[in-house]
């Protein structure tokens, strides 16, 4: 809870920050936000990952000094562990072994931290940040505040997802007068993408098609799409809400070939429409209207199989007749 994360970092020294494979908006702006409060307290902090950082955040204060780590030794007193479902989540062997502190959003997480502090009513990771800062006495720099505010713009979809509340507006606006840029990282998340995503985009949306309902819309993406468009990673970033766009189609699967087999899915939703329930079903999980899993076998009859699901959580958010 976030009484033992003020204690904790009051009493220590020296902390890494870490997050996902394949950082998101509020992994990144997350980790470097927490780490620039941690220095501001007079501590010795770090951000390292699994992998490269995604080009859309490279452009954040600290974002340059992130390092690419797969192993952890004993010498930090603690390492939050940023937005993650689980301890491998990071990809980087030697965590189990170290204090870690727990930080996420997801209600799916799982309590594998020596501290965890859980709270699915946050907009982003980012939202506890801003609340960890101000619970500890800190002063929102304008570090701080470009780095939060990246986690809110990513995670609530420019503000228009469900996630959004008027808490999470509020820190908005403490976040832009503490110096955090809009035009500057809309530019960043938005306009900053190598023309491979569109080559991909263009193979992708071919293959878009609807359910028997047509509440339903599916995309796909293969090994070879990503070979012929020389994809990079994130350039599929928000593919999965292009389908849910139609005024029809009520929830999104895109379904991404990371091995033959081998598959990660995203699925969306709009309103009541529960999607954590149905990534559950297959192992995976995240927001009621924004998660994903990871399945393997035969990519129809698992594509099938997720569709199906989708159709009965929109059956059961309608009202009786």
């Amino acid at each position: 809870m976030l009484s033992q994360v003020v204690e904790l970092i009051e009493n220590k020294e020296v902390f890494a920050i870490t997050t996902h494979i394949k950082p998101d908006g509020d992994g990144v702006g997350s980790s470097l936000g927490l780490c620039w409060l941690l220095r501001s307290l007079g501590k010795e902090a770090e951000v390292i990952v699994h992998g490269e950082v995604p080009p859309a955040y490279r452009s954040l204060p600290g974002a340059d000094e992130i390092r690419d780590v797969r192993y952890v030794n004993g010498k930090y007193d603690a390492i939050f562990v940023i937005e993650c479902s689980d301890v491998s989540r990071p990809g980087i062997a030697g965590l189990e072994n170290q204090f870690t502190v727990n930080i996420d959003h997801h209600a799916t997480s799982e309590h594998f931290g020596t501290i965890n502090w859980i709270d699915s009513t946050a907009s982003a990771v980012g939202e506890m940040i801003y609340n960890l800062c101000k619970a500890i006495g800190g002063r929102i720099t304008k570090e701080i505040a470009e780095c939060v505010y990246m986690a809110l713009v990513t995670d609530t979809g420019s503000f228009h997802f469900p996630n959004t509340s008027d808490r999470t507006l509020k820190v908005a606006s403490e976040l832009i007068k503490a110096g955090a840029k809009p035009e500057k990282i809309g530019e960043a998340v938005y306009n900053n993408y190598p023309w491979s995503r569109i080559e991909l985009m263009r193979r992708v949306l071919a293959t878009v098609k609807r359910d028997d309902t047509g509440a339903v819309a599916s995309i796909r993406q293969t090994l070879e799409m990503s070979d012929e468009s020389e994809a990079i990673d994130g350039d599929n970033n928000g593919f999965v809400n292009i389908p849910l766009a139609a005024r029809e189609v009520k929830a999104a699967l895109y379904m991404r070939e990371i091995a033959p087999g081998k598959y990660r899915a995203s699925l969306r939703s709009k309103g009541d429409i529960n999607v954590a329930r149905v990534a559950e079903k297959f192992g995976g999980g995240g927001h009621k209207n924004a998660s994903g899993l990871s399945i393997e076998g035969d990519w129809d009859q698992k594509e099938a199989e997720i569709i199906a699901a989708l159709v009965e959580a929109i059956k059961k958010s309608e009202p009786p007749a």
